[in-house]
């Protein structure tokens, strides 16, 4: 426990060293830096049973020295700052604090879970339906060009030429339409 619940049942428990009683109190800091993570110098004082501030600074560094914990005095403001501390054995009467808390975080991980597999479902379904439209729009398109090739060869057939001569045609101007223009324009440069 602490140094408080030493105190309270020391009649039934045997007389501790200086150095036993340091580790306590030790034990007993880290047990408040659990709680609370700025603890003011009355508190330590009151918990610790301590005589004045400068046995508490004392007794801090120790602890900071021994890896017990890290942080910083706040002498201005009269508290100790905890970063981090180390763990303390679990007690009976914290079993069931700790089940609840990972019942929570289980429950908070099966919420989460199913979240993302309510994106991936949806990130699937834009998928299928982007494919459908790419393949209809692929179709569409095979469509016109069997057309156009349909319509292109009815042409060809019906003034008999080649169905590919007469793409290029269609594609390209008569040769005498540029020479004229090109003639209009040289005629008015010269007048």
């Amino acid at each position: 426990g602490t140094y408080a619940d030493y105190l309270a049942e020391a009649a039934n428990l045997p007389p501790l060293t200086e150095a036993q009683k340091n580790k306590l109190r030790h034990l007993s800091v880290v047990t408040l830096a659990a709680k609370i993570k700025c603890i003011p110098y009355s508190v330590l004082l009151e918990q610790l049973q301590l005589k004045n501030v400068r046995q508490l600074e004392d007794l801090v560094i120790e602890a900071v020295y021994a890896d017990v914990l890290r942080g910083s005095l706040d002498q201005r403001n009269q508290r100790l700052e905890v970063d981090y501390s180390i763990g303390r054995d679990i007690r009976r009467e914290e079993l069931s604090t700790i089940t609840r808390t990972l019942q929570e975080w289980c429950q908070g991980c099966e919420v989460v879970l199913s979240g993302i597999e309510e994106q991936v479902s949806r990130a699937n379904q834009h998928k299928e339906q982007q494919l459908a439209l790419k393949q209809q729009i692929e179709s569409e398109v095979a469509n016109l060009k069997k057309t156009i090739k349909v319509t292109t060869a009815a042409a060809a057939a019906a003034t008999s030429q080649d169905p590919e001569q007469h793409l290029t045609e269609l594609r390209e101007p008569a040769p005498g339409t540029n020479q004229r223009q090109t003639s209009k324009k040289t005629s008015k440069a010269k007048g």
